[in-house]
């Protein structure tokens, strides 16, 4: 009887199986792609110079192939995932007998309904496939060519790892760590449907390879995941696809045997930004989100870098904190950007009295020398009294100002304006023209241009090279401004301009022009910048169009955050230091590289986007970055190698782009004043007292024990060796709608714990 029912229950699961299988089949030959797998035998003595690729069609859940000394079984393992939500494909290398040296294998699926106008993503390393014309160019990468320069010439990117613009191969390769999510997708515009592969970092072979190619007339493409990752012929390298591939193949013997797995995803897809948001749903479908690594909490930080700042930052003969350490002028006095102007916020709001006296110093000197005759702020400067543009080295730049630099140092001065107010400190005349006339140029470039370009020469204010979401902060610059000088005018010109980025580069999904050294290549810190300006946007005119922008965006700078953790290599410093990469924040598609932190801002925005919409989703793209931070500062307790105490490199380096993969650029950078930011304007933890939603963003924890109709009760501990002060927003959805600016300091919390210390806070409803 047993061995019946056991036999009917093999009968049941294997029809159950093969029904399933035939499903997941049919979906892929639904959507034109077709699975097939590669074994590939390389030239390691020619840089990866393919000597014999052989593929081989998979039709059946088991597939017999022999090449040349070795027999290999390929099993094939497909499935609808539980929730009916993506298909779990997974293809099996057994080396039965023989041996491969130099070799790798692949899952490949062939997509036979490609179009050259489809958007390919990759996240944090491929816009829109990246098909946009490039130069070589050796960094820092900066236009050079006449035909180049302009008002309205197009786009122009270094030499990444991109799609072909023109004729000829057009190929993509890339490391799974070079990306903030393994994964690849695409929007096809003309049937309205996407596609998303994920998968994972890689196996005992070390990380996996993720490729693009189109055939001659881009009618076909092919979506490969290889173990292990072997770039062909050449690899990119600091801003050129340029140096030798140096990617090591495996030799595979008898026995050995290669999982490749993969979650694909086929959905409907009206726009691009339908792409971007089934990202956002599915990121961590296969990788999930790491363990917080407490490191130091807010309040501990802020104290080691408010000393560090005022003894090493802040320049004494003339009166003004440097972005650096004045090791060259990049690292003395940028506007915006990099610190300029932004790093006195924090040190203002939540210093003590020296650092508020140098505050007013830097004021002092900042205006009226720090005001070019553009208008703008001068881009760069140093020794306290030289002026001049981004690039000295550079003869197209040296003129130059990135206008993200004066929009975002403007933003932050009328911060710093309406905070000394708050404190009561004189808000003296040069200082309130200087401001206004900075407002004025970004407005008389709009006015005349019907753009803000990316660089206007800094004596007239000629747009030089236009183009660009670079001064992307500038709708909530200009908020601040009508604001601060009662001018509605400054408004409308902001409603102009955030209409004329969200048509231009958010709709298209190809926001690009922040970053100063990275030509305009796409970019994180655009994208941010878009961000406030959009939230700031809804919360002051309360326009719904402006919160769905807003959203737009958020999730379209998702792509930029980690997702998951990396393994680095064992004897790298980072896997050494035991530090982690989710919620790390990349930079652009040409620095290759993550971040503690927004460059520079504090994240602050995800939380008021919360608080608009009640979406958790914001809330935890939040706590991912601003737990992420503090493990990357220096301390006495946790020293890093080449960094002082207060110190923040500016890179967590998970591809080969420069240092290293584990490795970290020794440096004191702009991440120390987004942790600084990080501090002042993001609370530790946050309470909905209605709906019951805890979020920490300090690096401490805490959960609800406790909740009736009158109180709800908070367990709060502090995991790490500092003692800590916290600072608690805690509010109902009533006082959710009241603009986070507004709200009074006596509705935030206060509570101390000392280290490793646990304590219940009992919050009234």
């Amino acid at each position: 009887m047993y061995k019946n029912i056991f036999l009917q229950l093999l009968i049941t699961t294997s029809y159950f199986l093969n029904a399933n299988a035939q499903q997941s089949e049919s979906i892929l030959q639904n959507n034109n792609a077709n699975l097939s797998a590669y074994i590939t035998q390389y030239d390691t003595g020619h840089f990866n110079k393919v000597i014999t690729r052989k593929k081989i069609y998979i039709s059946q859940n088991k597939t017999f192939v022999a090449l040349e000394d070795s027999n290999w079984e390929i099993e094939r393992r497909i499935s609808v995932a539980t929730n009916n939500e993506g298909v779990n494909l997974s293809l099996i290398f057994r080396c039965l007998k023989g041996k491969a040296n130099t070799s790798s294998v692949s899952l490949n699926l062939d997509f036979n309904n490609w179009a050259v106008n489809n958007y390919v993503l990759m996240p944090a390393a491929v816009y829109n496939g990246n098909r946009v014309k490039a130069f070589v160019h050796p960094y820092l990468s900066f236009l050079v060519n006449a035909e180049d320069i302009g008002v309205d010439k197009p786009q122009v990117i270094s030499d990444v790892p991109r799609l072909n613009i023109k004729n000829g191969p057009s190929r993509i390769q890339q490391r799974s760590g070079d990306m903030s999510t393994p994964a690849i997708g695409f929007h096809n515009p003309t049937l309205k449907k996407g596609f998303w592969l994920l998968t994972n970092q890689g196996n005992q072979y070390g990380d996996n390879g993720i490729d693009i190619e189109e055939n001659n007339n881009r009618s076909v493409a092919s979506i490969t995941l290889t173990s292990p990752v072997v770039r062909e012929n050449l690899q990119y390298y600091i801003a050129e696809m340029q140096a030798p591939a140096t990617d090591k193949p495996a030799n595979f013997k008898s026995g050995d045997s290669v999982v490749l797995s993969t979650k694909i995803y086929f959905f409907n897809s009206p726009d691009v930004q339908s792409l971007f948001n089934k990202f956002a749903e599915v990121r961590n479908d296969l990788l999930p989100k790491g363990d917080v690594n407490y490191a130091i909490p807010f309040s501990a930080a802020f104290k080691i870098q408010e000393e560090k700042f005022n003894r090493q930052n802040f320049e004494p003969k003339f009166g003004y904190y440097s972005v650096g350490m004045r090791e060259n002028y990049y690292q003395d006095w940028q506007i915006g950007w990099t610190g300029g102007m932004i790093s006195p916020y924090p040190l203002l709001v939540n210093g003590g009295e020296q650092s508020r006296k140098n505050v007013v110093r830097n004021f002092d000197w900042l205006f009226p020398n720090g005001v070019s005759p553009s208008g703008y702020f001068w881009d760069s400067g140093q020794k306290g009294n030289q002026w001049f543009g981004i690039f000295q080295d550079i003869p197209t730049a040296k003129n130059l100002h990135l206008v993200r630099k004066s929009a975002d140092g403007l933003f932050y001065v009328l911060k710093e304006l309406a905070a000394f107010k708050a404190l009561n400190i004189p808000i003296k005349q040069n200082w309130q023209s200087g401001t206004k006339t900075v407002a004025d140029a970004l407005v008389n470039t709009w006015q005349k241009y019907g753009q803000l370009g990316q660089y206007v020469d800094n004596t007239t204010g000629e747009i030089i090279i236009g183009g660009s979401a670079s001064g992307a902060i500038a709708p909530a610059t200009l908020v601040l401004a009508a604001q601060h000088f009662n001018n509605p005018k400054y408004l409308e010109v902001a409603i102009q301009i955030a209409d004329s980025f969200n048509q231009k580069y958010v709709r298209k999904g190809l926001i690009y022009g922040a970053a100063g050294d990275a030509i305009q290549n796409f970019d994180s810190e655009a994208t941010y910048a878009l961000l406030e300006s959009y939230t700031t946007l809804y919360e002051t005119t309360g326009d719904a169009k402006w919160l769905q922008i807003a959203q737009n965006v958020a999730i379209q700078f998702t792509t930029w955050v980690s997702s998951f953790d990396f393994v680095f290599p064992p004897q790298s410093t980072l896997a050494k230091l035991g530090k982690t990469t989710t919620g790390a924040v990349w930079a652009n598609t040409q620095n290759k590289h993550g971040g503690p932190g927004i460059c520079t801002h504090s994240g602050v925005a995800l939380l008021r986007l919360y608080r608009a919409t009640g979406n958790v989703f914001y809330l935890n793209l939040l706590q991912d970055i601003t737990k992420a931070i503090p493990q990357y500062m220096s301390t006495v307790e946790k020293p890093i190698p080449a960094l002082q105490p207060g110190w923040l490199s500016e890179r967590v380096s998970t591809t080969d782009w420069l240092e290293g993969i584990g490795e970290i650029y020794p440096g004191s950078t702009w991440a120390e004043t987004a942790l600084m930011l990080t501090t002042l304007e993001v609370p530790s933890i946050y309470v909905n007292t209605q709906t019951g939603v805890v979020a920490n963003f300090d690096q401490v924890k805490s959960k609800i024990v406790k909740n009736d109709k009158k109180s709800i009760t908070l367990l709060i501990e502090n995991p790490t060796i500092y003692n800590c002060n916290l600072k608690i927003l805690a509010e109902n959805n009533i006082i959710a709608k009241a603009l986070l600016a507004n709200l009074p300091n006596s509705k935030f919390l206060l509570v101390d714990l000392k280290a490793g210390e646990k304590k219940s806070l009992v919050i009234k409803k």
